[in-house]
């Protein structure tokens, strides 16, 4: 299918430079990312290009009008020779289409945006003058399979693992459910209702791809986008705890994969995490900081939980529900959090909001 191409004003394109690219900084702050090197480790926020913004569109009709993303590239490398033509290619077009990109007067920034499905990866190369780079801009790479380098980036309520690999995903799942609110008998009758009482329509729209998700709130996924993109620093951490952490538990249950241990034992661990930085079996040469990491995936199963479904996390709003459900009046029973009236259909009811 060919690519449709949005026409966005220079001014939108701009502002997101402005805030964003054009700030002069030499301290090289930013280069938490392997490929973050040069005038990309300058950037101030290098992994918000190419900018994926809302998009919603009546005359699609009710099942497609919130089905898509504003994708808008930007071609800029203060390196390099000013080019005279850019183009983008990428698998949200066929592949031989090759996007010219227009150049913002007075600038040396190329744009073009695109009309592009939501909940999917791309890759994408420019042809600069003839020559195919890389997003100078975007620190987020991926090799393929016959070893070519291309930059990628991934659109909202993406369910396409991105930084784990299935063992780390499922030992992952065991440690964010201890920490979410949902695990009580009383919280999962509650999850399963919400389900149950959607008609089928309403459900496939709340919960597309829900055979992908890890569990009920897609806290694991969330995570997952959080650092293959924003918080890629942290990755690391992540990386190294979870092996840490599958090692002990196979010294504790040698004849269980970690994931399937006793829901005693990751309590017990839990403990020891949160308790005085002492964990039996744990190799502090490799990470020094245990309690550090248990901080840290506090604070990103929270936010997986409660922020917007777009970023890969509370699925279906299920989050926002079990809030609505739980917060009222003591007086009236009326809900004090009724997130539907300021959240975008088909999630909410708001009819100005386009999220």
């Amino acid at each position: 299918m060919p690519a449709h191409v949005l026409l966005e004003e220079d001014t939108y394109v701009l502002n997101h430079c402005t805030r964003h690219l054009a700030r002069d900084n030499t301290d090289g702050r930013h280069a938490f990312y392997d490929t973050a090197t040069g005038f990309r480790a300058n950037v101030c926020e290098s992994w918000r290009f190419p900018v994926i913004d809302s998009y919603y569109d009546a005359a699609l009709g009710p099942d497609a009008r919130y089905a898509f993303n504003e994708v808008t590239f930007v071609y800029f490398d203060p390196t390099a020779p000013a080019p005279q033509s850019v183009s983008v290619v990428g698998t949200f077009a066929p592949l031989y289409e090759r996007l010219p990109m227009r150049r913002i007067e007075g600038t040396r920034y190329f744009t073009v945006s695109l009309r592009v499905p939501k909940g999917e990866v791309y890759v994408y190369k420019y042809l600069v003058d003839g020559q195919w780079v890389l997003d100078p801009i975007n620190p987020q790479e991926t090799r393929l399979d016959n070893g070519e380098r291309w930059s990628r980036f991934f659109t909202h309520q993406c369910l396409v693992p991105l930084t784990f690999e299935s063992w780390e995903q499922e030992l992952l799942r065991r440690l964010t459910d201890h920490l979410l609110p949902f695990r009580t008998r009383a919280t999962r009758d509650f999850i399963e209702r919400y389900l149950k009482d959607m008609d089928s329509a309403t459900r496939e729209a709340r919960f597309p791809n829900a055979h992908r998700l890890d569990q009920s709130v897609g806290v694991v996924n969330f995570i997952d986008k959080l650092l293959a993109r924003e918080e890629r620093h942290n990755r690391d951490d992540y990386k190294t705890c979870i092996a840490l952490i599958a090692d002990i538990l196979r010294q504790r249950y040698p004849h269980l994969p970690p994931d399937q241990v006793p829901r005693e034992t990751i309590v017990a661990l839990y403990d020891e995490l949160a308790g005085n930085g002492s964990v039996a079996g744990w190799d502090y040469t490799r990470y020094g900081e245990p309690a550090y990491f248990l901080k840290l995936l506090r604070r990103h199963t929270l936010m997986g939980a409660f922020s917007h479904p777009k970023y890969g996390g509370n699925v279906g709003a299920v989050g926002w529900a079990f809030l609505e459900d739980s917060v009222r009046h003591p007086a009236t029973g009326q809900t004090l959090f009724d997130w539907r009236r300021s959240i975008e259909q088909p999630l909410g009811r708001s009819e100005e909001y386009r999220g």
